[in-house]
């Protein structure tokens, strides 16, 4: 068993009405002994037998307190402590009338109380003389202990992330991250032009592995963004731009990684430059192809093309010279966060080329791969009329 976070406790507030609960008797063994079994204390009067019900509850907490201790490094006395908080409040609560209203039960890690209640099934499971609604009243508090965890900061972030406006959330967290990395990228670039006159080997190479690292991340972030968006990736109407600025856009981005690998990247133009449809969607698949193909590619070049197949019909290409994709991985690699084990040639989260299928399909297109032994390729074929390109503004804008 993992290490339970230690922020996900939190102390009882002395206050609640379940902090001075006492069960009838000093100890209790977790083999039952039937229900008319009395104690006595140092020749008291007979002691109240607990329920079977709180009896297993009590045997459960001593299973899971050595349980976790066995698999953690926290103590099995620190455990019990804590899930005598739990045991307390909710021999407390069961005898408060339905009309009242139950304390506010303690929050202690989610991860302890969701294996109490599980012992606590197995306890209940060969106990004898079991009320019926006390224990579906058992099992309801302790469902409401294993949510408490929800009113820590911890809690309501966690929530937050996976709850109905996690999309947001997640965007909102991978547009901080990709602003820093975007600077990165900038000056990394501007260090590598300014020096250009003087050599230094080691230098370049290290700013090239920088400008590799930042460009990865911010690549990553952005597909992200893509998927939290869904549909959404392609919107409004097609407008016109020019094929080979887009590719141009491409290249400038990756040709920091093509230096430091040297590998050539070559770029195959077609004929009829201007087009009308959806820039950035074209221009992000392109980018997610090239990038991955030089982060595997190791010797031989890498190509950018687009070719006239009829019409207007244009199809776009990236081709690498790198090992190919097994069938087995073939399969899987349209999809994002593939089964663990599972070893892409895009990120482990498979979001590159999951956003690629995505952007290429709300085109109205097809993501083909063509995978063997000599290397790689992958294109789409997309229907995009002929225009001719205005030179009194930019064709494309990148972002």
């Amino acid at each position: 068993m993992s290490q339970v976070d230690p922020g996900g406790t939190e102390s009882v507030s002395p206050a609640l009405s379940f902090s001075d609960y006492v069960f009838p008797t000093p100890a209790l063994a977790c083999k039952s002994h039937g229900n008319g079994e009395n104690g006595s204390r140092g020749g008291a009067g007979p002691v109240s037998t607990p329920s079977p019900v709180m009896r297993a509850l009590e045997c459960a907490a001593d299973r899971t307190s050595t349980s976790i201790a066995h698999g953690t490094r926290q103590s099995r006395a620190d455990i019990r402590d804590q899930l005598t908080q739990v045991t307390k409040w909710l021999g407390a609560s069961m005898q408060l009338d339905a009309a009242q209203e139950a304390p506010i039960p303690p929050v202690i890690a989610r991860e302890y109380v969701t294996t109490l209640r599980a012992n606590f099934l197995v306890a209940l499971d060969s106990a004898q003389g079991l009320d019926a609604r006390e224990v579906v009243r058992s099992l309801r508090r302790l469902d409401e202990a294993e949510d408490a965890w929800r009113r820590t900061d911890r809690g309501k972030f966690i929530t937050r992330l996976t709850g109905s406006d996690c999309a947001d959330a997640i965007v909102a967290i991978a547009h901080d991250i990709r602003s820093p990395l975007c600077s990165i990228l900038l000056l990394v670039d501007s260090l590598r032009r300014a020096e250009r006159g003087t050599v230094n080997a080691v230098r370049d190479r290290q700013l090239g592995l920088i400008y590799g690292a930042a460009l990865g991340l911010s690549t990553t972030v952005s597909n992200l963004i893509g998927a939290a968006r869904g549909e959404g990736l392609v919107q409004g109407q097609p407008l016109p731009f020019s094929v080979t600025e887009v590719m141009h856009a491409v290249e400038a981005i990756v040709q920091p990684m093509s230096e430091e690998k040297e590998l050539p990247l070559k770029l195959v133009f077609p004929i009829s430059d201007g087009r009308i449809g959806y820039a950035s969607a074209i221009h992000q698949s392109l980018l997610n192809l090239t990038a991955n193909a030089l982060r595997y590619t190791e010797t031989g070049s890498v190509t950018i093309g687009c070719t006239e197949v009829s019409g207007n019909r244009l199809e776009f290409w990236v081709e690498d010279t790198g090992p190919g994709i097994p069938d087995d991985v073939l399969e899987r690699l349209c999809y994002g966060f593939p089964p663990e084990g599972v070893k892409l040639r895009f990120s482990s989260a498979g979001l590159g080329l999951a956003i690629v299928r995505t952007l290429v399909e709300a085109m109205g297109s097809t993501l083909q791969v063509d995978s063997g032994s000599e290397g790689t390729r992958f294109s789409f074929v997309l229907e995009l009329a002929q225009r001719r390109i205005s030179s009194e503004r930019p064709a494309f804008r990148n972002g």
